[in-house]
């Protein structure tokens, strides 16, 4: 059956560590090619906080399905039709923020994953089987098996409900949002507070205990990332378009002016 494996899904269930590139300004196709050379194994695409449409993120989308890097979207809420139009134009999952408890995760999977899993509508023409005729059941089927799910965790109580939403079916990641984290406890860019690691610590017992991936986004100092992969995180975001553009743009200007005196 010729639907499009979702490669980041696999590795992250066998326990290795898969590495999330955020795209908030590129509009291109060739963002895909040009993570995926640069060592990133999926697209955090960003309807959440970036300016893109619909039909910008589908192209950027379904280009990744050909060069094997995994399509993920962020949206902005809960909305059904936020998520099912954009897996409808070629993601492979979606990224939803603010999951606070089971029951949003469990309308969450039921508004993406196609019956029996979810009650997801079937519209047809999709590109996760290359366009081509495939049973509706095991076209269904064999794309629900390869839609990844993230629940962004981003509050304490979301913390307080990591076992529940863990153990929600379909839920496939649990993911710290750090940024937001701190930010509502009221101590931003505190990534080492011992609020902050109390949710670390309680993502990581949930998703061993349940047998999901547990991930982080919004701290990029290189011994914290460190530390947090020792104790269980393998799902990383790991900076934007933006913040690599302006890391490069900003090395290569001081090595010229320190070479030009």
């Amino acid at each position: 059956m010729p639907i499009i494996t979702n490669e980041t899904k696999r590795k992250s269930y066998a326990g290795e560590v898969t590495l999330g590139a955020g795209v908030r300004m590129a509009r291109t196709v060739e963002v895909g090619l040009t993570m995926k050379a640069a060592g990133f194994d999926w697209l955090f695409i960003d309807l959440e906080h970036g300016p893109f449409d619909l039909e910008t993120a589908q192209q950027i989308s379904i280009a990744a399905l050909t060069q094997g890097i995994t399509p993920l979207v962020r949206v902005a809420s809960l909305d059904g039709h936020l998520s099912t139009r954009i897996l409808d134009s070629g993601a492979q999952g979606i990224v939803l923020p603010h999951v606070n408890n089971a029951q949003e995760a469990a309308e969450f999977v039921k508004i993406c994953k196609f019956p029996p899993e979810g009650g997801r509508s079937a519209g047809g023409g999709l590109a996760h089987g290359r366009f081509e005729a495939i049973d509706a059941a095991g076209m269904l089927s064999g794309i629900n098996d390869e839609t990844l799910l993230v629940a962004m965790i981003e509050t304490p109580e979301a913390g307080d409900e990591a076992d529940a939403i863990a153990a929600v079916d379909g839920i496939d990641v649990l993911l710290i949002g750090t940024n937001d984290l701190s930010t509502g406890m009221g101590i931003v860019g505190q990534h080492d507070h011992p609020k902050v690691n109390k949710v670390y610590d309680q993502v990581n017992a949930a998703c061993q205990k349940h047998g999901k991936i547990a991930g982080m986004g919004g701290s990029y100092d290189p011994e914290m990332i460190e530390r947090r992969i020792k104790e269980g995180m393998r799902f990383i975001l790991s900076g934007s378009d933006l913040n690599f553009m302006i890391a490069g743009a900003r090395a290569q200007a001081s090595m010229i002016r320190d070479l030009a005196g």
